[in-house]
C-alpha cells in the first residue's frame, strides 16, 4: 500500500510496531514506531505534517502478541483523538466484510466498534471493507489457502461452499489511494467481479501453482474442531495462525460482502480472480512456500520432541549408558557432569524452540550444539562413524532440519 501512494506522488510516513525491521525491507519510506496497544505512543510526532491517515491495523483473534481491543477499539480511539488534536482530518479506514455483530465473533464485534468510532469522529472519513485480498505475497489466510491447494493428493476443506469475491492487493491499493480524495462518509464493501466458492478457489490456486488436479476432500466440522482448537491455543502462546475458530465462523457468516456496484470515485473496477492468476503467474518460490506451509510447524514440533525426549531419557533411563559411553571416550570423572549438562542443554533448547520469538535462535543453537557433539564424539569415539545404527551419521539430518527452521523464520 505504501508503494502505491509513493507511485501516486505522495510522501509516505509508515508506522509499524517494529519499524527497524520494516525499514530494512522498504528503506524508501519514513518509518515511525507506533503500537496500538501502547497508551504512551507518540501520536503527535507520528501525525505531524500529515494530510491523511490510512488505518489498516487489524487482528483476527486475541493472542500473545495481538489484542482485539487494542487493534480495533482502544488504538483507533487514540488515533482519532490524536488526529483531532493535530488537525489532520482525512481518515481512510480499512475494515473487512462481515464486520458486524451478527457474525457472533469478537473479531466482527470489535471491527464494527471501530467503524462506529470512525463514523462518530467528525473527521472526513472513508471506510473500505475488502473481501479476500489476494496477491503475490502470501500471509495469513492467503498463505493457508495456498497450502491447502498444494496439499498432497487431496484438497482438504471444511465446508467448501462459502463464497468469496477475491480482490487483488494491487487493485485494492489503487482504490485506497483514490479514497483519499473521495467524498467523505463513504462506506463500501470491496470485492472483485468474480464470485467463487472456497472449493473452486482452491482448485484454481492448485492449477496456478502448476500442480496436478486433486479431489476436494470435504471434512466434517467435528473433525476440524480439534485443529481449530490447536490453532486457538497456539495463538495464545505467540504462534498466530489463520487456522482458528474465528476464521471458520467469519467464513460461514460473510466473506463475499454486499454485491454492490464498485464506487466510481475509487477508479477502475478490480480484476477478477482468473485474470489476476493469469497475469501474475506463480513462481517456484510460490510453490515452495505453499508446500512448506504445513511442513515448517511439523519440523519445529519434531525438533522440540527430539531434544526434550533426548534430555529426559539421558537423565532417567539412559543415564548409566550415557555415562559409560562418555567414560569409554576418555572423559573419566567428568562423564557424569558432561552427561547431565548436555541433557539440560537439550531440554532447554527443546523448550525454547516452541517460543515464537526464540525459535530461530534456538534452531541455530541446536545446529551449533549438534556440531559440537559431533566434533567431540568424532575425536573421542571415531569408530561410531562405522556403527550400523549410525549415531554420528544421524546427527547430520538433525543439523540440516534445524538450519531449515532457522532459515525460514520470517515475520510479516
Amino acid at each position: 500500500m505504501a508503494a502505491a501512494f509513493d507511485r501516486a506522488g505522495w510522501a509516505v510516513r509508515a508506522a509499524a510496531r517494529r519499524p527497524t525491521a520494516s525499514a530494512r525491507r522498504a528503506p524508501g519510506f519514513e518509518w515511525v514506531a507506533i503500537d496500538f496497544a501502547d497508551p504512551a505512543a507518540d501520536w503527535a510526532a507520528a501525525l505531524a505534517g500529515l494530510d491523511a491517515v490510512i488505518n489498516c491495523v487489524g487482528a483476527l483473534q486475541d493472542g500473545a502478541e495481538d489484542s482485539l481491543s487494542a487493534a480495533h477499539v482502544d488504538g483507533p480511539r487514540r488515533l482519532i483523538a490524536a488526529m483531532q488534536a493535530a488537525g489532520v482530518h482525512r481518515l481512510v479506514h480499512l475494515s473487512a466484510v462481515g464486520a458486524d455483530a451478527v457474525a457472533g465473533t469478537d473479531y466482527a464485534r470489535t471491527k464494527a466498534e471501530t467503524e462506529r468510532l470512525v463514523g462518530a469522529s467528525g473527521l472526513d472519513w472513508v471506510i473500505l471493507r475488502p473481501s479476500l485480498v489476494i496477491g503475490r505475497g502470501a500471509f495469513g489466510g492467503t498463505g493457508l489457502i495456498r497450502a491447502l491447494a498444494a496439499f498432497p493428493g487431496v484438497i482438504p476443506v471444511v465446508g467448501g461452499d462459502q463464497v468469496f469475491r477475491p480482490i487483488f492487493a494491487g487493485d485494492l491499493a489503487t482504490a485506497i489511494v483514490a479514497a483519499v480524495d473521495a467524498p467523505p462518509g463513504l462506506t463500501a464493501d470491496l470485492g472483485g467481479p468474480q464470485a467463487v466458492s472456497q472449493a473452486d478457489l482452491l482448485r484454481r490456486y492448485r492449477a496456478w501453482l502448476g500442480l496436478s488436479p486433486a479431489p476436494v476432500l470435504r471434512l466434517p466440522l467435528a473433525l476440524a474442531r480439534p485443529a481449530l482448537a490447536v490453532g486457538d491455543l497456539l495463538g495464545h502462546v505467540g504462534w498466530a495462525s489463520p487456522l482458528r475458530s474465528t476464521s471458520l465462523r467469519q467464513m460461514n457468516h460473510d466473506v463475499a460482502g454486499r454485491d454492490a456496484p464498485w464506487p466510481a470515485v475509487l477508479g477502475a473496477p478490480p480484476r477478477g480472480l482468473d485474470a489476476v492468476l493469469t497475469q501474475v503467474p506463480a513462481s517456484v518460490q510460490d510453490v515452495h512456500h505453499a508446500r512448506l506451509w504445513f511442513l515448517r510447524p511439523l519440523a519445529i514440533v519434531a525438533l522440540s520432541l527430539f531434544w526434550i525426549v533426548t534430555g529426559v531419557v539421558t537423565l532417567r533411563w539412559g543415564w548409566d549408558g550415557a555415562v559409560a559411553t562418555l567414560d569409554a571416550g576418555g572423559f573419566g570423572a567428568l562423564s557424569p557432569w558432561i552427561a547431565g549438562g548436555g541433557a539440560v542443554v537439550d531440554l532447554l533448547l527443546g523448550m525454547a524452540i516452541l517460543k515464537r520469538s526464540w525459535s530461530a535462535r534456538a534452531a541455530v543453537g541446536m545446529a551449533l550444539v549438534s556440531v559440537g557433539y559431533l566434533i567431540a564424539g568424532s575425536l573421542s569415539l571415531p569408530h561410531l562413524w562405522l556403527d550400523p545404527l549410525g549415531p554420528w551419521l544421524k546427527v547430520l539430518p538433525g543439523i540440516v532440519l534445524a538450519l531449515y527452521v532457522a532459515a525460514t523464520e520470517a515475520r510479516r
